[in-house]
């Protein structure tokens, strides 16, 4: 199925994927570090069900280094051994900050606290601000039927540089 939409070839669509994508370096040039970032992003796009988004994050922190273990286990992150005590803890975060509507509480005590063990306040705001993002951005790829599978790594950055 071909995607349903072309935002870049809307002016609207373009204006608000700048704007969007403008607001993302502000978690890539942050302290949290880009391993994190790219294992957050695969996680929520992952639950999701966002292929194209799948599809990037995988690439592009293979590309950053990732091993492909770790990036095989992310869906199982709580069943490995390979994920540090921040790293779980960031996953917790994107998975509790992710199934809101999933008769979720929200983000648990337990697991802020570990949050806050880990991260400092502007890595927290990363954090939560990359959990965000992500969501709304794997609500623009499956609405507008945006596939996985074509993406090369470097491509989102090259089309706003």
């Amino acid at each position: 199925m071909d995607a349903r939409f072309n935002l870049f070839e809307n002016e609207i669509g373009m204006k608000f994927a700048k704007r969007f994508a403008g607001t993302g370096l502000v978690v890539q040039q942050s302290a949290l570090p880009k391993s994190t970032q790219e294992l957050v992003s695969l996680r929520v796009s992952q639950i999701n069900g966002c292929g194209h988004c799948i599809d990037m994050h995988v690439k592009e922190a293979a590309a950053a280094g990732e091993t492909a273990v770790r990036l095989h286990l992310v869906a199982a992150w709580r069943e490995s051994t390979v994920f540090t005590e921040a790293e779980q803890a960031a996953l917790a975060l994107a998975e509790e900050g992710t199934r809101l509507a999933d008769a979720q509480p929200g983000v648990s005590d337990e697991t802020w606290a570990q949050v806050r063990k880990h991260y400092d306040d502007d890595q927290v705001a990363a954090l939560i601000s990359l959990v965000a993002l992500m969501n709304a951005a794997n609500r623009l790829a499956v609405i507008t039927h945006l596939k996985g599978g074509s993406y090369e790594s470097g491509a989102f950055a090259a089309a706003f540089d």
